[in-house]
């Protein structure tokens, strides 16, 4: 593979002499300015050139990661510097993988395909890290293994960075950042990190007067975890809209009830204790769930590990092409819902069947869902699924059955 290098120059903003400070005729030592790097140091590049690797710029990644999810995105991203530093903000839907602690990290790979488009970065033109991952990476057998050599420097200059739970958490202790949840308003009702603004990504257009006046304001989205595109949604909106500093926990809340920190939901009360069973409801054999308008989880999951999905359930995956395509629950059929309006979505819907809809949080589902209630179409065979989904290319899924909302 040739190698390519980005950049012909290197700017130097001012001439130091023997790392000192130079004097006018005053006497008075200036302040020297740092070189700003376009191109590789002669060490780096002679790692990239034993290991023949391609780099690849700003526009390429950014094309890349698609939607911003790990599931939305074209390629694998692999921040190579230490993990606290890929925590404090990395390019959206990477995961870590330090120079120094590959062995601890590289299991994450183990069911990536090895002809898998992979891109490796790390802290800048002179950073190590990045060729030393994707050197060893090419040695246990990936066969795309590619460079973005200017990294997380040049692209949190240029859009916004993907943070980790230590930073949401100082920024709420702190109240030094506005935390918006973009997730549907049911969700957010149910269950929020506390003093988060509701801005659903869908209602934007009636929701975007609630934004700060400050356009320095800081800024930190998050909706339902990895696979939720609502938050980043929000963030190029702010973004267009000329606000500086923007970034998204895509751990979203639930990474921050995994690190058992405060939410809105406070202490659930105690059920009555001569509360009598809710008697199971079924429509045409499928058992609905205690929410409105959804499939009992547990219910339909147990199904869908089975294999044993009933055939008169259509399942309909309400995602993007490219996300379907990554995987999905064996038999969906992908009609992209945000697209449609409600008659448009309706008519493609399977007739004759119960039609079950999914996306990969619940959260598109549930949307999808309301669109076609809200204008008053039949829902009384239409139902969602409210889980956390993640389907691998041969429709091997997890699935986190999402709590009730009410």
């Amino acid at each position: 593979m040739k190698l390519r290098i980005l950049g012909a120059s290197i700017v130097v903003a001012s001439l130091l002499l023997s790392g000192c400070a130079s004097s006018g005729e005053t006497g008075v030592a200036t302040t020297p300015v740092a070189k700003v790097l376009s191109e590789p140091t002669p060490h780096v590049k002679g790692l990239m050139e034993k290991f023949q690797l391609q780099t690849v710029d700003y526009v390429y990644v950014k094309q890349a990661i698609g939607n911003a999810t790990r599931g939305g995105a074209k390629a694998l991203l692999i921040d190579a510097r230490p993990n606290p530093k890929y925590l404090g903000g990395t390019i959206p839907s990477s995961l870590n993988i330090p120079d120094t602690q590959i062995d601890k990290f590289i299991g994450q790979l183990d069911k990536t395909p090895k002809d898998k488009e992979i891109i490796v970065y790390c802290g800048g033109w002179d950073c190590e890290k990045s060729p030393i991952v994707a050197g060893h990476l090419k040695g246990k057998g990936f066969t795309n293994v590619k460079l973005y050599q200017a990294g997380e420097p040049e692209w949190a200059t240029k859009n916004y960075l993907e943070v980790g739970v230590p930073v949401v958490e100082s920024a709420f202790k702190k109240n030094s950042a506005l935390l918006i949840d973009a997730r549907p308003y049911a969700k957010t009702l149910a269950e929020s990190i506390p003093g988060a603004m509701y801005m659903n990504d869908e209602e934007l257009p009636a929701l975007m007067g609630r934004f700060p006046t400050d356009k320095n304001t800081p800024i930190i989205t998050f909706c339902a975890g990895y696979e939720c595109h609502k938050s980043h949604v929000v963030a190029n909106k702010l973004l267009e809209l000329g606000y500086k500093k923007v970034s998204v926990f895509a751990g979203g809340l639930p990474a921050w009830k995994e690190a058992k920190l405060q939410t809105t939901a406070g202490a659930k009360p105690a059920a009555p204790v001569a509360a009598a069973p809710k008697k199971d409801v079924f429509v045409d054999g499928v058992k609905t769930g205690s929410d409105e308008g959804t499939v009992d989880g547990e219910w339909y999951k147990a199904l869908i590990v089975a294999d044993k999905v009933p055939a008169n359930i259509a399942i309909i995956d309400v995602r993007s092409p490219a996300e379907y395509a990554n995987g999905h629950i064996k038999g969906a059929i992908n009609i992209e819902a945000g697209k449609l309006s409600a008659a448009e979505f309706a008519a493609k819907l399977p007739k004759g069947k119960v039609v079950i809809i999914n996306c990969a949080t619940g959260g598109r589902a549930m949307e999808a869902h309301m669109k076609l209630s809200g204008a008053k179409i039949d829902v009384s065979k239409i139902m969602y699924f409210d889980a956390n989904i993640k389907c691998d290319a041969a429709s091997k899924c997890e699935i986190k059955v999402n709590e009730p909302l009410g």
